[in-house]
């Protein structure tokens, strides 16, 4: 049975926040430069950021140092919310500095901060849905799956860093774990292939592959991947977002891997369904585009239904995509074992796996 746990109070850090709001004597520094940092610098008129992977030398009006130049007595708040935010902490506890968390921080000081959605929101689904998590922590193939589930969303509902212990940043496993058996001959939709990576790590694990098809909306990006595959054979490049219809939608073209669909974006792509796109079969699906897995997967139903393809899906851009997923695709057809692997320590890659059942 999935268990959620009640919040446990942390008094330490609850005077953390105190003496961080209010006591101007000790220097206090923000780890990170991004929208949490930022938050926290409208409240508190912190000494300046931490950031050790830049040259430029301030922000917001701030300077930029490095841990090793910090006084001793500083007191410093981790604005690492997706990757490693465990790993910056216990660097900033190796130097012997107070510090504290970004998720402890917002539940504590009292601030209006930048909320994490996948926390805010997920707390009240969890609260609002449990009969539909328990139904896909039940339909999970293996304990480890259980398991995964099950910290995350203790996480989720509180907020709490603890329950991400034993997690790891695993960027070369991601979408590729041994249960997939990839075989010669296969078929690879690489959803959202950024700057070809995932592509590279799929030949690197199926070198017998019959095609790839390739789909990413930035033409930046996909200029990169033309160049990184450019040794690789039987490539189909899409410069499309996947969706579940031939449309133009407004795109973000975010820095990195971030980009996304949206009302604000700076961008307008052409976006259209898996099914339209490609008329042979497909054995292997990969998806991660930014909180549109849900209409992707509407337009790929044909597919689905037809090959009975392994699929490996982003369940984490959305709050509820946990168990939405799920429902979708074995609505399509149900003879899929589902797994669930959880590749950093924070709230990112998420990935939620399918696999025809025999």
């Amino acid at each position: 049975m999935l268990k959620i746990y009640p919040e446990k109070h942390y008094p330490d850090a609850v005077n953390f926040c105190n003496r961080f709001l209010r006591d101007t004597t000790s220097p206090r520094y923000v780890l990170g430069r991004n929208e949490f940092a930022s938050s926290i610098a409208k409240f508190v008129d912190v000494n300046g950021f931490i950031d050790e992977y830049t040259n430029e030398s301030s922000f917001l009006g701030k300077p930029i140092v490095s841990i090793s130049d910090l006084p001793k007595e500083s007191m410093v708040v981790s604005a690492v919310v997706l990757g490693r935010p465990l790993i910056a902490l216990n660097k900033l506890k190796m130097y012997g500095l107070s510090c504290l968390d970004y998720f402890t921080f917002f539940k504590y000081s009292g601030l209006a901060l930048e909320e994490i959605e996948l926390l805010s929101k997920g707390k009240h689904d969890i609260e609002k849905n449990r009969d539909r998590y328990e139904w896909i922590y039940n339909r999970l193939a293996d304990e480890t799956s259980k398991d995964v589930l099950e910290k995350l969303l203790n996480f989720r509902f509180s907020g709490d860093l603890n329950y991400m212990a034993g997690f790891e940043h695993a960027p070369d496993r991601q979408y590729f774990e041994d249960f997939l058996s990839l075989k010669p001959g296969e078929v690879f939709v690489d959803g959202g292939g950024f700057d070809g990576e995932t592509s590279i790590n799929f030949i690197k694990r199926c070198p017998d592959y019959k095609s790839i098809y390739f789909f990413e909306p930035d033409p930046k990006n996909v200029n990169i991947a033309r160049n990184n595959l450019l040794r690789y054979q039987h490539i189909n490049f899409h410069t499309l977002g996947m969706a579940e219809s031939k449309k133009t939608l407004s795109f973000g073209s975010g820095e990195g891997p971030s980009s996304k669909i949206c009302e604000t974006g700076d961008l307008e792509i052409q976006v259209d369904a898996l099914d339209n796109l490609i008329n042979g079969p497909v054995s292997f699906i990969k998806m991660d585009i930014e909180g549109s897995e849900g209409i992707a997967i509407e337009g790929s139903k044909k597919h689905v239904m037809a090959d009975h393809p392994k699929m490996a899906i982003c369940c984490y851009h959305k709050f509820d995509d946990i168990w939405k997923i799920p429902k979708q695709i074995l609505g399509i057809r149900n003879d899929y074992s589902i797994y669930l692997r959880h590749y950093t320590e924070g709230t990112t890659e998420t990935v939620m796996y399918f696999i025809p059942d025999v």
